[in-house]
């Protein structure tokens, strides 16, 4: 050649981000941060947050219900997914596995905020809905780049349906 050594990677070659990432600091970082937030949201839902509902009006109070509600399902999707990460890096779950998991824990979109709903709450709750809006986005994101990166598995049709469709083809008759 030109004196340049040219080097042709494959896919073996290739770094996989998702199991490189939750096996990183970073992760493991990530990882506290969320399960601190689940444990902090809980006791203060168990304690200050329920004294601080007594003393709302009647429409502050559903609205404290309807949001504790929505806090309380992202942080079990946020803590499900961190702990189904956690397993891949530990050698727990394989990468199929763990999308095996995610299929039964989803992951949603967070609904807009509600500014009318919101300025009802108590500074506490809110601070918690925002922090556990942020960290829900973090790991969407992250599933992802994590997910894009799994092959998604080719349809595989059955040997009968495939010799069915070779019958069909040799006689010209119709499915």
């Amino acid at each position: 050649m030109n004196g340049l050594d040219v080097t042709f990677r494959d896919e073996r070659d290739s770094v996989n981000f998702g199991e490189t990432y939750v096996a990183s600091d970073a992760f493991r970082t990530l990882f506290r941060e969320g399960m601190t937030l689940v444990e902090e949201a809980a006791a203060y839902l168990d304690g200050e947050g329920r004294e601080e509902s007594r003393l709302m009006s009647r429409d502050g109070t559903l609205s404290y219900a309807g949001e504790t509600m929505r806090l309380t399902t992202r942080l079990m999707q946020i803590a499900s997914w961190l702990l189904v990460q956690r397993a891949v890096a530990e050698g727990e779950l394989t990468p199929d596995e763990a999308l095996e998991e995610k299929t039964r824990v989803r992951l949603a979109a967070t609904e807009p905020f509600k500014a009318d709903v919101f300025g009802l709450l108590p500074p506490r709750l809110q601070d918690l809905i925002v922090r556990s809006r942020r960290m829900h986005a973090r790991i969407l994101h992250l599933d992802g780049l994590i997910t894009a990166e799994r092959p998604a598995a080719l349809p595989v049709m059955s040997p009968v349906a495939a010799q069915q469709g070779l019958l069909h083809a040799a006689f010209g008759t119709a499915h």
